[in-house]
């Protein structure tokens, strides 16, 4: 626990009414929205909500001094456990920092602090005709911040990319508490090691970013949506993989097999033909009518090719709403097929699409579980939810040995563990396969360098 004194060095620092040590307030920072379950000895000594950088820092270097462990925290959307303090010690929530510092409209780059919501930087862009593209499924309420630890993708990453794309610049605390910054608006930067990539997906264990540069885009002027259904999961992974190759690239192609189908369409109370394995909805845009049509034809024409069942095209903004309603109640909608639901995170080389689908369809006749598979098949991103009821010791034996073989599943094929979503505390076990002994030992050097006590976010990416 932390001792008097320290807490009201936390109360000088920040502000008495930003220091939280209640047991209720502190219950609520104790778990994120993984599938971690809820343990008293998760829950943090003390939560600190600092509002400027100078606060982190000074947060930060009164932590090293005395060795508290400390885990950053944003809107804790986060599926893997990244903001959970295994370790007590302070939780450091920057939702505070919610401001847009700069906007600067010649270089088309915007400068934020970390507690930015992902939507409101959107809307902050699309009011000036640009575009930030990164979308993950929390976007309604995840920061920047935490977008940039986790590297968070998204349904149109296929066309544009994942968050690393978009970062120019960072702000970063260390865990002494030195503010550094790395990168910048020039686009052509190779001036030492690039630590701007290496703090974009570091899981807040090295250093708290409090500050984004981040690149904007033109918006494009034109979209539409199409939705095909399949007989077969092969003809749709295969369509998707034919589109690409033939130069169509969508702004987002997102796959859902029969398990999805069949609980939306329960769950929005809808009427699906049975017979239909595979649906896909795409997103296309273009800077004009002519080009947005002729990506429409192209991608009909393919699938046509490998007996799609049925295209529809949108006619309109409000037909296009409703087939994406389709994919955003997805979750939600398979989340209620069973007591629990264990969402993966599995990321494979575009041509292995179909066949990491076909031996997942294999791990579930296996384990004789239900494996609802969903994801953005543009980028080889699948997200397998395996339905159960984990309290049946059982079958939650049965859910862990199909996991296992999900993930060593995706290796074989020469994925990797996670496409969006990060290691965090659900995936540490599997590091070393993915990277092998001498990977992991670069890693830990990493987190030695910076973070030589080891209070930054212990217990995550490895036990």
């Amino acid at each position: 626990m932390l001792n008097k004194e320290i807490k009201e060095k936390l109360r000088a620092i920040v502000g008495t009414e930003h220091v939280l040590d209640a047991n209720l307030d502190r219950f609520g920072y104790s778990y994120d929205s993984s599938f971690v379950p809820l343990l008293p000895a998760n829950k943090p000594d003390v939560v600190v909500r600092p509002r400027t950088t100078a606060e982190v820092a000074a947060v930060m270097a009164l932590a090293n001094e005395h060795s508290i462990p400390v885990t950053p925290r944003g809107a804790a959307s986060g599926r893997t456990g990244g903001s959970i303090p295994l370790a007590g010690g302070i939780s450091l929530a920057l939702d505070r920092m919610t401001s847009i510092v700069e906007f600067d409209e010649k270089n088309m780059m915007v400068t934020v602090e970390a507690g930015v919501r992902t939507i409101d930087l959107y809307n902050f862009g699309a009011e000036r005709g640009l575009f930030y593209p990164p979308d993950p499924a929390s976007w309604k309420f995840s920061t920047i911040g935490g977008n940039i630890a986790e590297n968070a993708g998204g349904m149109r990453a296929v066309k544009y990319g994942v968050t690393t794309n978009y970062v120019m610049g960072l702000e970063v605390v260390l865990a002494d508490g030195t503010v550094i910054h790395t990168g910048g608006k020039a686009i052509k930067n190779v001036t030492g090691y690039d630590l701007t990539s290496l703090f974009t997906g570091s899981e807040g264990t090295l250093g708290v970013i409090t500050k984004a540069i981040l690149r904007l885009i033109p918006m494009p002027k034109l979209r539409n949506t199409l939705q095909l259904m399949f007989p077969s999961l092969d003809d749709a992974c295969n369509t998707i993989h034919k589109m690409l190759q033939s130069g169509v690239i969508p702004a987002a192609a997102e796959l859902m097999d029969k398990t999805c189908i069949q609980a939306v369409a329960r769950h929005r109370k809808m009427d699906i033909d049975p017979a239909i394995e595979a649906c896909v909805v795409i997103e296309i845009d273009a800077d004009d009518t002519e080009a947005l049509a002729k990506q429409s034809k192209q991608i009909e024409e393919i699938a046509k090719s490998f007996y799609v069942v049925e295209v529809r095209i949108a006619a309109s903004p409000q037909e296009a709403e409703d087939i994406w309603a389709i994919r955003r109640g997805l979750s939600s909608a398979v989340g209620a097929m069973a007591p629990n639901r264990l969402g993966e995170d599995i990321s494979v080389p575009r041509d292995a699409f179909p066949e990491i689908v076909r031996r997942i369809r294999g791990i579930s006749e296996k384990y004789r579980l239900p494996i609802a598979v969903y994801g953005h098949a543009g980028d080889g991103n699948i997200h397998p939810s395996v339905l159960c009821d984990l309290s049946n010791e059982e079958e939650a034996a049965r859910v862990h040995q199909a996991v296992d073989e999900i993930f060593a599943a995706a290796l074989a094929v020469g994925g990797t563990l996670s496409g969006e979503h990060g290691i965090g505390i659900t995936k540490r076990d599997y590091i070393v396969s993915a990277l092998g002994e001498g990977g992991v030992r670069t890693l830990k050097a990493i987190k030695q360098a910076l973070d030589p006590k080891g209070i930054l976010n212990p217990g995550k990416i490895w036990n």
